[in-house]
């Protein structure tokens, strides 16, 4: 639910991308909403991207993605705009998801970015995803991320991963493994000589170390899912 002055926020920016192509600038929208300030417009525009509605887009100076409008607004098909170069065209990272090839993935239960958890076992339901996302022969399948030891890699609790399966990987890749046959957790690989380090990416874990034979590579991280 937004606040009147978030929707209003909302209201302002699409209908000037629906009149010009490109959003106001922030003093514009300072103006619109009557602020003193435009620190003011960076905690709505937060706001909303926390909520959803839209999405800053950290490579193009003053592109803003808007993902959708409240129900009272009608409907709303997603955009890229720039607000500095309105004649070039998004990058492809920056299309919607309507415009690619999308791909139904079972997802195989909840993995931990933390101390390692059960092993997956069944299917509990099923993702839409990119087929851009799929890279690679195999089978993919997706997990849900549970706990925060590889945020520093971007990878949230809640998120979901795209794992493509195969036994085959480089060190520095981010894969699904197995350890002892019975804990699957999702790490950083790296293998010297006859061990196997699982890396985190969060400094309050510790790196943990194994033999060769006690961890089993599961899939490979491909891609991943984040839903506001």
């Amino acid at each position: 639910m937004l606040t009147k002055k978030q929707l209003d926020l909302l209201q302002f920016i699409h209908k000037r991308v629906q009149r010009d192509g490109v959003p106001p600038s922030f003093d514009e929208m300072k103006e619109a909403l009557d602020l003193r300030s435009k620190s003011g417009i960076h905690r709505l525009i937060t706001a909303l991207e926390e909520r959803g509605f839209i999405r800053r887009l950290a490579h193009r100076a003053r592109a803003i993605e808007v993902v959708r409008l409240p129900d009272s607004m009608g409907g709303f098909t997603p955009r890229v705009i720039d607000g500095d170069r309105p004649d070039v065209p998004p990058p492809a990272a920056a299309q919607t998801v309507e415009a690619a090839h999308a791909v139904e993935l079972p997802v195989m239960g909840r993995i931990a970015a933390g101390v390692p958890i059960s092993a997956i076992s069944e299917v509990s339901h099923s993702v839409a995803v990119p087929g851009q996302m799929l890279s690679g022969k195999g089978e993919h399948y997706a997990l849900e991320v549970k706990g925060d030891s590889m945020i520093d890699a971007g990878i949230n609790d809640g998120d979901v991963v795209v794992i493509r399966e195969t036994s085959a990987v480089d060190n520095g890749d981010i894969v699904v493994a197995l350890v002892e046959d019975h804990e699957a957790t999702l790490k950083r690989y790296m293998r010297k000589g006859d061990t196997i380090a699982l890396e985190a990416a969060n400094p309050a874990y510790e790196t943990r170390v194994f033999p060769v034979g006690h961890v089993k590579v599961q899939g490979k991280l491909v891609g991943l899912i984040r839903t506001y």
